[in-house]
């Protein structure tokens, strides 16, 4: 896979306030919880397709799209940016993508490119999300293409790692 597309599996659709989460025991995708705030995803929520994150997990990944897609549809993305925040576990990035094949996206290459409101819900969505289930989290702030770019191709390289 090169880090400069990747292939997303969306778990939660943009404008969903249901948490899913995909289950690799069973190859579904699960009700975790429904947001305890009357917050909606800002974006399409997934994992990027053989990564590894530091939390054990696939990379967490955000495609900005003109209309919701639906939990187990893949899409294939340019990586423009990342979003740095902080949970219980510890760092917690997202990845941020545009879709391959959506015209109204099709312009945007980093994310200079964006409307900086659309930054400005992504960093509010994460810092108040949880906060009605009382967990706290700490958002740290947007990282270049580059910077997305490098974390990918670890995550690709602790997957395979993994997998040997």
């Amino acid at each position: 896979m090169e880090a400069d597309v990747v292939t997303i599996v969306v778990e939660i659709p943009k404008g969903s306030r249901n948490k899913y989460e995909y289950d690799p025991r069973s190859g579904a995708i699960v009700l975790d919880r429904m947001l305890f705030t009357s917050m909606q995803y800002p974006a399409d929520y997934g994992f990027i397709l053989g990564t590894l994150g530091a939390d054990g997990d696939p990379l967490d990944a955000l495609v900005f799209v003109g209309e919701p897609t639906f939990p187990g549809c893949r899409i294939t993305a340019r990586p423009i940016g990342l979003f740095r925040m902080r949970d219980e576990k510890g760092p917690d990035e997202k990845i941020l993508c545009v879709p391959l094949k959506d015209p109204m996206w099709s312009h945007v290459q980093d994310l200079g490119d964006l409307n900086p409101n659309l930054l400005n819900e992504i960093e509010h969505f994460f810092a108040v999300y949880k906060d009605l289930e009382g967990h706290k989290v700490g958002v740290e702030g947007f990282g270049e293409r580059a910077e997305a770019l490098r974390v990918i191709a670890e995550a690709v390289e602790a997957a395979r790692a993994a997998d040997a």
